[in-house]
């Protein structure tokens, strides 16, 4: 592993909740209180621990949170989910980390299209939006080929070893950084009764998850600053879905493509996206 790994994910980071609709959601933050706020949202799936490498190295500029969404990470599970109450939990979220409306919300994937969405329904709560290979796919473009991301019965495994060594990431795509996927595994798992592991994520989400297609009104509501930065290579966001997705929201859109990087942009590039995002920022808040 590379030193600037080490030193990212051994930074000090404090971990918070906050109770939306009945649920408590964990955030954890990093950097000192009173410089620039920046909440950064994982994919579907993930979960906050994805960001431990990337968020240290803003530090010097930023006061940082990354949040699990409910049925993710450790917050609680819902009996259904949908997206409204994900829009409640981001601004509980940047309530209780004491972010005003001046916060630059970070969403990858999933968590992107959730951002979107909370950026609509509240205009003028945050102040920029970067959204990571994260946009809405011009409807008259075919769908990838590919396993769909579904519910069923939760897997357990006998030991944590085992369930490791069976972490993949969705969309199935290759990631050199060998030694991001093992930190991210270690981070994604926990014990059930019994002394088996399982993912730290609700199989049920995908069955039960309301209002999650995106819909080209959540862009065209979008009244703050937008950026996209998204992998090159990426199948999920093609020039399409880029060139339509800029269509739909409103104003000069910021745009920087990731090379040699695919959907999980910063696990492919994880330096270059960062250098990316630092320069990105800085022209959305200016």
């Amino acid at each position: 592993m590379p030193d600037w790994f080490w030193q990212a994910v051994e930074s000090p980071a404090e971990e918070h909740t906050v109770e939306v609709e009945e649920c408590d959601v964990v955030f954890q933050t990093w950097g000192e209180a009173g410089k620039p706020p920046m909440l950064l949202i994982h994919g579907m799936n993930a979960h906050r621990r994805w960001w431990d490498f990337i968020a240290p190295q803003l530090t010097d500029e930023y006061r940082l949170a990354a949040m699990d969404l409910t049925g993710m990470g450790d917050s609680d599970y819902r009996y259904a989910y949908d997206a409204e109450t994900y829009g409640m939990e981001i601004m509980a979220v940047c309530d209780a980390a004491g972010f005003g409306d001046d916060v630059l919300v970070v969403g990858h994937s999933f968590g992107g299209m959730m951002a979107a969405k909370a950026a609509s329904l509240h205009p003028g709560r945050f102040g920029a939006l970067i959204l990571v290979d994260s946009g809405i796919r011009n409807p008259d473009e075919p769908v990838p080929d590919g396993p769909m991301m579904g519910g069923g019965r939760a897997k357990a495994y006998p030991d944590r070893e085992t369930a490791e060594a069976r972490f993949r990431l969705f969309p199935p795509q290759p990631c050199a950084n060998e030694y991001i996927l093992n930190y991210i595994a270690k981070q994604s798992l926990m014990r059930l009764d019994g002394g088996t592991w399982a993912w730290k994520f609700d199989e049920e989400l995908p069955l039960t998850l309301k209002g999650g297609e995106r819909q080209p009104e959540d862009y065209m509501g979008l009244t703050l600053p937008v950026g996209i930065i998204y992998g090159a290579l990426s199948t999920s966001f093609t020039q399409s879905t880029l060139d339509y997705t800029l269509e739909l929201i409103p104003g000069d859109v910021l745009v920087q493509a990731i090379e040699d990087a695919q959907h999980h942009v910063f696990l492919d590039q994880p330096l270059e996206f960062v250098a990316a995002l630092r320069a990105m920022a800085a022209k959305l808040r200016a």
